[in-house]
């Protein structure tokens, strides 16, 4: 197919976590100005991107997932992407996608962002240089897709800030400090609806927000203190609205500060959260925990902190 680089590309989507989720105040245009230190994991979805069937139009863009609770119609983000890429592009290729879906659902884990993300570097890949985007204009696409979704085209940590659309690298020798760290990453079977979790924190204005200045010397601080450990840098000012209406979640927490000496955290609105562990610490134990707690249907995965996207 003249104009392509090749016909089948599959990209990795990690999951992300909020290592830090400073929600500061709210925005005139309804949305929320935030700073959070945010990293990939070295788990998350695949996507396949498969531009070479030609029985479909021009402009065709098509979905399918190994898991069925996911919707592939028009409201996915990777279609979403897809119709973006070629509205700003012009370009007038087709595209069909194949999502292999680890990630859960309303987790506060970046998935349906990270997969988006992954159309768009798929696409981008795929169309050729005639129609390639820099790395600014794609991030600005991302960025009108859906407001994680700029991240996950980064490479490590980074820090995000205004509605989520500006983002930069974290420190070298600060994200130095996350790379490689052991996680166990956990969620209940419910999940909190985002748009929720930022209504709730907007009704307790304007003590539930973090003044912006103080959000950002908490970073620099521990930016700049090289003994301070990585527990003491994690904060999520959602988890009270959060804690509140779900206390499935706190209620655990407590347990496995007592029991296991973790600090879990929630990520993003949540319901997943997380807890940092030493490389030799036995899971088995805090796992059925969790099952205990939550039951079978829990979702639970030990990964890592990954160095890129």
């Amino acid at each position: 197919m003249s104009g392509f680089l090749m016909a089948v590309l599959s990209i990795f989507a990690p999951a992300k976590l909020n290592l830090y989720l400073a929600v500061t105040a709210r925005r005139p245009d309804g949305f929320h100005d935030l700073v959070s230190i945010v990293t990939p994991l070295a788990f998350g979805d695949t996507l396949q991107t498969d531009t070479a069937d030609v029985n479909e139009k021009p402009g065709t863009f098509s979905l399918t997932c190994d898991d069925p609770a996911l919707p592939c119609d028009e409201t996915n983000l990777v279609l979403k992407a897809a119709r973006a890429f070629a509205a700003t592009t012009g370009w007038p290729g087709r595209a069909s996608f194949h999502l292999e879906k680890r990630i859960p659902i309303g987790a506060g884990l970046g998935g349906g962002s990270s997969n988006a993300a992954a159309a768009l570097k798929a696409l981008n890949h795929l169309a050729g240089p005639r129609f390639a985007l820099g790395a600014e204009a794609l991030s600005q696409l991302a960025a009108q897709v859906g407001s994680d979704c700029p991240l996950f085209l980064c490479d490590g940590a980074i820090v995000m800030r205004g509605r989520g659309d500006r983002v930069e690298p974290f420190p070298a020798k600060a994200a130095a400090r996350l790379q490689g760290r052991r996680v166990l990453v956990f969620k209940p079977a419910f999940g909190i609806a985002t748009p929720w979790a930022y209504a709730q924190i907007a009704a307790g204005a304007p003590a539930s927000y973090l003044p912006l200045d103080l959000a950002e010397s908490r970073i620099a601080d521990w930016s700049s203190n090289f003994t301070t450990p990585l527990e003491d840098l994690l904060f999520n000012n959602l988890e009270p609205a959060a804690f509140a209406k779900f206390v499935a979640l706190p209620v655990l927490r407590k347990q496995m500060r007592s029991t296991f000496g973790l600090k879990p955290r929630m990520s993003g609105s949540g319901s997943a959260c997380f807890a940092l562990l030493n490389d030799d610490s036995d899971v088995t134990a805090i796992t059925a925990a969790i099952r205990a707690a939550w039951g079978d249907s829990a979702f639970v995965v030990t990964t890592r902190l990954a160095s890129g996207a």
